[in-house]
C-alpha cells in the first residue's frame, strides 16, 4: 500500500484531523528519546477513545499494516520507534480522567493522560499517583504501563505494576479486553502482570484503573554533597544497611550539577564531585533524616542542606527532575542507559562507567536511583558523527555487560525496546527466551503489533542490527 493510500484509508476510517503523514511527520516520529535507532512511519493516527483504537487495529490487521503504540515519545530504548514502518497509533489525545473514586482510592483514566496530571486531579483530596518518572510532566499513563516505569520515589512505593488494578486492552486480534479488576490479587493467572511491562507488544492499552496513594504527612528532604562519588555511593549502602528505607535516594555527579546549576540556578555546590538527594517521609521522617545526615557526615560530606519548607523542597527536586533537559546545554545528543546492580557494587561499577567513557573518548554524566541500584549513565555525543555514534553504542553495551557480570540486569525501568535485544541472550538461556516467546505468541501470534521489539528472533535481530543512525 502506498503512503497516500494508507493515509487516505485511515482518514476514511476516522477524520482528516486525526491523521498525519508526509516527510515532516516521518522525521518527527522516527524515534523516541533513544535516537540511535530510527525508522519512518507511513502515517500517524490520533484516536480519541477505545472504540477508535479498535477500528485502527482492525483496519491494520485487514490490510497487513504494522502498527506501533506511542505516548509522549519519552521512552529511552526505542520502544515506540516504528521498526517496520506502518502506522504509529499516538494516544496523546486520549487524556480524559473518566472516574475518580475517593472512597476506594482509585482512578480510571485514558492512556494518554500525563503522569503528573493524575496526581494534580486528586491533590485536593491529599492523594497522588505514586510512580513518578523524571519525565512525569509529559510522559503518559499508557507509556508508564508499557515500560513498567519507576522513578525516584519507587524505592519505597514501588513501580507502575504496584499501582495498576486493571487495563482496557485492544488485543492483537482487534478485540477489546479488560485485564485485571477492581480488586488486586484476583485468583487465576496474573495476566495483568504480564501486560504491564510488555512494551506494547501484546496490544494497545487504552484505559487503566489505578491505585491512589495518600500524600505523606511528614516529609524531610536532604541534599548531601561529597568530594567524590565513592563517598556518596558508600553513604547509600550504609543508609540502607542501617535499616532506613528512604522514600527516595538520588545520585548526581559533577557534570549533572554543573549543567543544572547553569540552567536553573538552584544553589547547588558546583565544586562537589557528587551529590545525594535523600527524602524520608512518614511518622519517622525526622529521625530517619537525622540518621542519614549522621551517616553522610561520617562519609565526609562537604555540605549538608535540609529543606526548610515545601518551597525549598521543590527547589531541591527541580535539580533532579529537570537534570536531563539541562544536559542540552552541554551536548548535542545523549543516550541514557539503564542497568541494575546490587547496591554494594555501586562504587566499582560507577568507576567502570567513567573508565569506559574515557576509553571511547566520550563524556559521561551520571544521575540515577541509587537506593535501588538502578544506574543511568548518560553518554554525551554528537549524533552527526558516525564514529561517535558507534562509540556510544559500544560503551553502552560494555556497561550493561558489566552490570550482568556483577549479578545485575540489562534494565530496571527503561525496557528492552530495540536497544537491548542483542543483550538478552547474555542474560537469559535459549530455553528462557523460548518460553518468553511462547508466552508472547499466546497474545500476539503475528508480526503487526509493535514488531521487532523486546525479544530476539531471526527477523528482529537482522532488522535491528541494521541501525538507522541519526548520523544518516
Amino acid at each position: 500500500m502506498t503512503e497516500e493510500g494508507l493515509a487516505q484509508g485511515l482518514i476514511d476510517l476516522l477524520s482528516p484531523g486525526q491523521v498525519m503523514s508526509g516527510e515532516a511527520v516521518e522525521r518527527a516520529y522516527d524515534c523516541d528519546a533513544y535516537t540511535v535507532h530510527r525508522a519512518h512511519p507511513q502515517a500517524v493516527v490520533f484516536p480519541k477513545n477505545t472504540a477508535e483504537v479498535q477500528k485502527i487495529v482492525r483496519w491494520c490487521i485487514e490490510n497487513g499494516v504494522p502498527y506501533t503504540p506511542r505516548g509522549a515519545g519519552t521512552g529511552l530504548s526505542g520502544g515506540s520507534m516504528p521498526a517496520h514502518g506502518g502506522v504509529i497509533v499516538a494516544l496523546t489525545r486520549m487524556r480524559e480522567i473518566l472516574q475518580v473514586d475517593i472512597e476506594n482510592r482509585t482512578m480510571l483514566a485514558q492512556a494518554g493522560c500525563a503522569n503528573l496530571a493524575l496526581s494534580k486531579a486528586v491533590e485536593d483530596h491529599c492523594l497522588h499517583f505514586a510512580p513518578d518518572p523524571s519525565s512525569q510532566t509529559v510522559c503518559t499513563l499508557g507509556g508508564n504501563i508499557n515500560e513498567n516505569s519507576g522513578g525516584p520515589h519507587t524505592l519505597k512505593f514501588g513501580v507502575t505494576a504496584d499501582h495498576v488494578l486493571a487495563v482496557t486492552l485492544v488485543d492483537c486480534e482487534g478485540e477489546v479486553r479488560l485485564v485485571g479488576g477492581e480488586v488486586g490479587g484476583m485468583p487465576g493467572l496474573d495476566l495483568l502482570g504480564f501486560v504491564i511491562g510488555s512494551e506494547g507488544t501484546l496490544g494497545i492499552v487504552t484505559e487503566a484503573l489505578v491505585r491512589l496513594t495518600p500524600n505523606p504527612i511528614n516529609i524531610r528532604t536532604m541534599l548531601a554533597a561529597f568530594a567524590n562519588s565513592d563517598q556518596a555511593t558508600n553513604t547509600v549502602s550504609q543508609i540502607i544497611a542501617s535499616g532506613i528505607i528512604p522514600a527516595a535516594m538520588e545520585f548526581m555527579d559533577a557534570t549533572i550539577l554543573q549543567a543544572v546549576e547553569a540552567a536553573f540556578h538552584t544553589g547547588l555546590p558546583t565544586d562537589a564531585g557528587a551529590l545525594l538527594l535523600i527524602e524520608c517521609d512518614g511518622d519517622n521522617a525526622e529521625s530517619e533524616i537525622t540518621s542519614a545526615e549522621e551517616i553522610a557526615r561520617a562519609q565526609k560530606a562537604v555540605q549538608i542542606r535540609i529543606a526548610e519548607d515545601a518551597d525549598d523542597r521543590a527547589k531541591l527536586w527541580t535539580a533532579r527532575k529537570k537534570s536531563i533537559g539541562a544536559i542540552g546545554r552541554i551536548s548535542v545528543s545523549m543516550v541514557t542507559h539503564d542497568g541494575v546492580i546490587p547496591r554494594s557494587k555501586l562504587p566499582e561499577v560507577l568507576d567502570f562507567v567513567y573508565k569506559t567513557a574515557e576509553q571511547y573518548g566520550l563524556r559521561v554524566a551520571n544521575i540515577f536511583h541509587a537506593g535501588d541500584g538502578n544506574l543511568h549513565p548518560i553518554f554525551l555525543f554528537d549524533d552527526r558523527n558516525p564514529e561517535e555514534v558507534d562509540a556510544v553504542v559500544a560503551a553502552g553495551e560494555a556497561v550493561i555487560r558489566k552490570c550482568l557480570a556483577e549479578g545485575g540486569s540489562v534494565t530496571g525501568e527503561h525496557g528492552i525496546g530495540v536497544e537491548k535485544i542483542d543483550l538478552l541472550a547474555e542474560m537469559f538461556s535459549p530455553e528462557d527466551l523460548r518460553l518468553q516467546d511462547d508466552l508472547r505468541r499466546a497474545f500476539n501470534g503475528g508480526n503487526l503489533c509493535n514488531p521487532g521489539k523486546v525479544l530476539p528472533s531471526q527477523k528482529s535481530c537482522v532488522e535491528v542490527r541494521v541501525r538507522r543512525r541519526a548520523a544518516h
